[in-house]
């Protein structure tokens, strides 16, 4: 398997979110994802990619693209990211650690600040074509997104 990193253009996604604090814990992030997909069900919702990032070390957002009208509700936000250029990978957690990709992907960004391609580094996500933990072919095509200022 050949994983390489890239910049690209992501589009704007308008995404529903639940977010956690406290520790990393995988078997609460499946129950994040589980209540945003029974909440799309149950309203109806058209629903895309599924992204997980982490706006500082003790939050842990899973959130669910959504497609039409929809309202939060609950704990349940709406929030719209904004297109944007993104240091791209797409890899197989089965094949490849996500800690090799996420530390080599930290060291080719660094190198490209130092030759000035980019200005700086906002924030990273992780992003599903639908829910990982569905079938191996989902899991298989993970990619993580840093977002990039030029």
């Amino acid at each position: 398997m050949t994983v390489d990193f890239s910049f690209k253009r992501a589009p704007s996604y308008r995404v529903a979110t639940l977010a956690r604090k406290g520790g990393w814990d995988e078997k609460k992030l499946r129950g994040q994802f589980k209540t945003l997909a029974e909440w799309a069900n149950k309203n109806h919702i058209r629903t895309g990619r599924w992204l997980f990032f982490e706006p500082d070390m003790k939050t842990f957002v899973a959130g669910i693209e959504v497609k039409g009208k929809a309202k939060g509700h609950g704990r349940i936000r709406l929030r719209t990211f904004p297109a944007a250029t993104v240091a791209s990978v797409t890899f197989n957690p089965d094949d490849v650690s996500p800690r090799v990709i996420y530390h080599g992907l930290n060291d080719w960004l660094r190198w490209r600040k130092k030759d000035k391609e980019i200005k700086r580094v906002l924030s990273s996500r992780e992003v599903y074509t639908g829910d990982p933990w569905s079938g191996p072919k989902v899991w298989a095509h993970t990619e993580i997104q840093f977002v990039v200022k030029k």
